[in-house]
């Protein structure tokens, strides 16, 4: 599979998708998650977007159909680091320091960010869920590695205490965290994962993604599954994709 390459990630950490930044040539062409700039249609707005019309590895997916082969444990080096958070109009992304990383095939992946889609783009078994959050890496050479957690709705989720205090309530918005944002307090205890080759779920829909998907929810509560949907005034998970020829491992 075609991996994401050094170009397509400077194109990335331009248009926000994997950092904080803000006008690039995928911002300048409109995309929306509904009506004539919706995910039907992306893959005509602008060259660059052709992947989300004729890729065979998109993401998001149905997890159903899986391959026992017990995955090796991820390798996480997490330290709290979270510190702006912008309301991009796409979604909340909360930027992260440096330093934070994972090991996953002898390499490491450095955090950049994390974001969140409601419901979930992401399904389990034909389940969807209220929340979904991308925590997005890169390593050297520009190849990304998404972990997806799921969250459904019980107990607050102490985790998202701090950026949903700050949480902007318009696009265009950035706030500072008072207190450093926590990435690894996001995910479950139990970090047993799905495993499958992807792309990323917004333009450009870029492919060679590796996404690592949480098995396990975590919990959020009403109020706060709440907040972030009115925040964002709309819904923001893409269609699901066809699995195509890929494997889910396990």
């Amino acid at each position: 599979m075609k991996r994401t390459t050094i170009a397509t990630l400077t194109f990335l950490l331009g248009s926000g998708v994997i950092g904080a930044g803000s006008a690039s040539a995928g911002e300048s062409a409109h995309w929306d998650y509904s009506g004539p700039h919706g995910p039907e249609h992306w893959g005509e707005i602008d060259p660059h977007f052709v992947a989300c019309q004729s890729g065979h590895a998109q993401t998001p997916i149905d997890i159903t159909n899986r391959v026992d082969i017990d995955l090796p444990r991820i390798g996480f080096h997490y330290k709290p680091g979270g510190h702006d958070e912008i309301h991009n109009g796409h979604t909340i992304l909360v930027d992260y320091d440096d330093g934070s990383t994972i090991t996953l095939d002898g390499r490491e992946f450095t955090l950049k960010q994390f974001h969140f889609h409601t419901p979930s783009e992401n399904h389990i078994d034909g389940h969807e869920f209220p929340m979904e959050a991308h925590l997005v890496h890169a390593d050297a050479e520009g190849h990304l590695a998404v972990i997806a957690v799921m969250f459904e709705e019980g107990p607050e989720n102490l985790a998202l205490a701090t950026p949903w205090a700050a949480m902007p309530q318009a696009q265009g918005h950035t706030a500072h965290l008072a207190r450093e944002a926590s990435a690894e307090a996001l995910l479950p205890a139990d970090r047993a994962y799905y495993r499958f080759d992807g792309s990323l779920t917004t333009p450009p829909c870029s492919e060679g993604v590796t996404w690592l998907v949480m098995k396990h929810p975590v919990s959020a509560s009403h109020g706060q599954l709440v907040k972030f949907a009115r925040a964002m005034g709309h819904s923001n998970d893409r269609p699901l994709q066809p699995l195509n020829a890929r494997v889910v491992l396990e």
